[in-house]
């Protein structure tokens, strides 16, 4: 496929979620707690999205589909804006920027802090992947900074499955959990494997 046109095909994808909530919250058909559903559908999409980018390196070396590559950076740049949305629903509608209420979810709720600490790492990403940044930094800098996403995921799937423990809804958080485990566990046999290599 042309790499223009699948780039386009990814944009409308991701664009797609949103469109949905906005249509949705047009109708007033968000459900009982339009604010929860909110919170949900963006964390959700957000996740969904961060899984993809992390899946199109193994899926671009097994299949040899180098025209791939590119849709890491609009997954991944897609799943910050879903996650930041995901922040502001909490922070402008959630929390109605009540600060007293804020710092209490921060310190008393461990999940909102392993929210937070994702998604700092994830606007780090963001804010580096502009092409002037990549070359500004330098590929090996660049490339570092760039293997925090390896942790900002597992934090991320994290922060859903702990807001899911007390509800006993844990069948999503664990696929997402088994997939991300696989995903890196992919990439540790992978570097294993070259190291062998060179020795």
């Amino acid at each position: 496929m042309n790499p223009a046109l699948l780039r386009k095909l990814a944009w409308l994808l991701c664009s797609l979620p949103l469109v949905y909530l906005v249509v949705q919250a047009a109708r007033v058909q968000l459900g009982a707690n339009p604010v929860e559903t909110l919170e949900h559908e963006t964390g959700s999409w957000a996740l969904i999205l961060f899984l993809c980018s992390l899946a199109i390196t193994p899926v671009r070396r097994v299949t040899g589909r180098n025209e791939l590559a590119p849709l890491r950076r609009t997954f991944g740049l897609f799943g910050f804006f879903y996650a930041a949305l995901h922040f502001f629903v909490y922070l402008l509608l959630d929390r109605s920027l009540l600060w007293s209420e804020i710092v209490v979810d921060f310190t008393k709720r461990p999940y909102v802090m392993l929210g937070m600490a994702a998604l700092v790492l994830f606007a780090t990403l963001a804010a580096t992947s502009p092409k002037r940044v990549v070359k500004a930094l330098g590929a090996k800098r660049w490339k570092r900074v760039h293997q925090l996403v390896y942790l900002a995921v597992p934090l991320a799937v994290a922060h859903f499955m702990w807001t899911k423990w007390d509800k006993n809804l844990l069948e999503r958080p664990l696929v997402y959990a088994a997939v991300v485990l696989a995903l890196l566990a992919w990439r540790v046999w992978v570097y294993a494997k070259a190291r062998r290599q060179v020795a």
